[in-house]
């Protein structure tokens, strides 16, 4: 009986032995699950403000008023608005989203070579009736920053347009309540201009809202923390210099006026952004 038992512990043994081998060689064989770009651009460390300052310019467009009416400087007609964008395809350009723009600057991952963005500002319908059409012959995509005091508003974007944009691959951004210039805030218009503004936006098109641009263009150095605890990556101006110690706060734009013709504009967009 004790010679039956031994001879079972020792089976039970070799039995135990095998199965650890053949484990360990399943282990050894199977190629370790890489980590998607995505995750690795997410981990890897912000550049410093002297990289991003150095890094090729991607020119950022702003355009407002699309419409046969006079709309001031701001303004140009659909017929230039489409010729603009058809010279912009003609020569080969691509937008790009802010994501990809950030992680441009701050990871240094990969955009195309001519990459440029299409920004909207002001909620004006025409952006919605007029641009996205347009723009979807070209497959380009915006960033519409919305002033969400003129949301239905006539003449401005509804609710349902806002998130048409969102669901078509746009990327709907935060441009104040009431269009209140940044330099004059104080903590309780923080609250009112971006922080209720941007609940407001990222309830309408079930998205994070990441993404600012300063009324007018207007900004300054107070701006950048307010901006960065209520979860803004990146922030837009318009023509001045990026700031030298948080350019990611201080992004160019062109506007693109109306008395351009379209060969002065692509003249204008190299000029600007060192082409």
């Amino acid at each position: 009986m004790k010679n039956c038992f031994l001879v079972f512990t020792v089976l039970v043994f070799l039995s135990c032995n095998n199965n650890n081998k053949e484990k360990d060689k399943i282990t050894a064989a199977t190629p370790a699950i890489p980590v998607s770009n995505d995750t690795a651009a997410k981990a890897s460390p912000i550049a410093d403000a002297a990289t991003i300052l150095a890094k090729r310019q991607v020119p950022v467009l702003c355009f407002h008023h699309i419409s046969d009416k006079p709309m001031g400087e701001y303004g140009l007609s659909p017929a230039l608005f489409a010729a603009d964008l058809q010279a912009m395809a003609d020569s080969g350009y691509q937008t790009i989203l802010p994501d990809q723009l950030y992680n441009y600057l701050a990871k240094g991952a990969p955009i195309p070579e001519k990459s440029f963005m299409l920004t909207y500002d002001d909620t004006d319908e025409e952006q919605f009736s007029i641009a996205g059409p347009e723009m979807a012959k070209h497959h380009f995509k915006g960033v519409y920053f919305i002033m969400t005091i003129s949301i239905g508003r006539p003449r401005y974007m509804s609710k349902e347009q806002i998130k048409q944009l969102a669901d078509d691959g746009n990327v709907i951004a935060a441009h104040t309540w009431d269009h209140h210039m940044v330099t004059k805030y104080n903590d309780s218009d923080w609250n009112k201009q971006l922080t209720e503004s941007k609940l407001k936006l990222e309830t309408i098109t079930g998205k994070p809202v990441d993404y600012f641009a300063y009324p007018f263009g207007l900004w300054n150095q107070a701006a950048f923390q307010p901006l960065q605890q209520r979860g803004i990556k990146m922030a837009f101006q318009l023509s001045t210099k990026m700031d030298t110690t948080q350019p990611l706060y201080t992004v160019r734009r062109m506007i693109v006026p109306g008395t351009w013709s379209t060969s002065g504009f692509m003249k204008a967009m190299k000029s600007t952004f060192h082409l």
